[in-house]
């Protein structure tokens, strides 16, 4: 089962660009849809709580699902292997960039790749939107947040705390209404 959780994160973080949230729908098609390792549900809590965790995003959904399926030794094998193909790639980056970088089609390639990347970022986002209930006459509030951090440069971690206050008030306020 280790070997298996190596090869599979390997896989992924071999095959995705783009980072953690293009990660996203690699990581959730291998572990939820083909290895069945992890509930759809349950992949929306790793991915909230890897999100609270400080690092990289792929890297704590490795562990946090590795720890799941085989404790501590699971989370290591499952980090190794997302995070090696990276490490193997900007290693072979750092030797070789400088003699390419002002290569134009180097720079075409690049170039070309970065519309797949935000493609990759928006597939997760409308899958686990679905998962976790969101609704058209819900959709203005990422909608907001999104704006309030891009234009008005609020910092995400006072948005979570309000959003977590108002969670407890609204759930407060059921409670004692009732």
């Amino acid at each position: 089962m280790l070997l298996l959780m190596f090869l599979t994160f390997c896989k992924i973080g071999a095959f995705t660009i783009g980072g953690g949230y293009a990660m996203l729908s690699v990581i959730e098609h291998e572990v939820v849809d083909r290895r069945k390792w992890v509930l759809r549900e349950e992949f929306l809590d790793l991915v909230v709580l890897a999100q609270t965790a400080p690092g990289i995003l792929a890297v704590n959904i490795s562990i946090l699902t590795g720890n799941k399926i085989a404790g501590r030794k699971g989370a290591l094998v499952s980090a190794l292997g997302a995070v090696l193909p990276s490490f193997i790639a900007i290693l072979i980056i750092a030797i070789f960039f400088t003699q390419f970088q002002d290569n134009v089609y180097v720079r075409k390639a690049f170039s070309a790749v970065r519309p797949a990347v935000i493609a990759l970022i928006a597939v997760p986002v409308f899958k686990l939107s679905k998962t976790a209930g969101l609704n058209w006459k819900m959709a203005f509030i990422p909608v907001a947040v999104a704006l309030l951090i891009w234009q008005l440069k609020i910092s995400p971690v006072f948005i979570i705390c309000l959003a977590i206050l108002t969670g407890i008030a609204t759930q407060y306020y059921k409670a004692h209404k009732r």
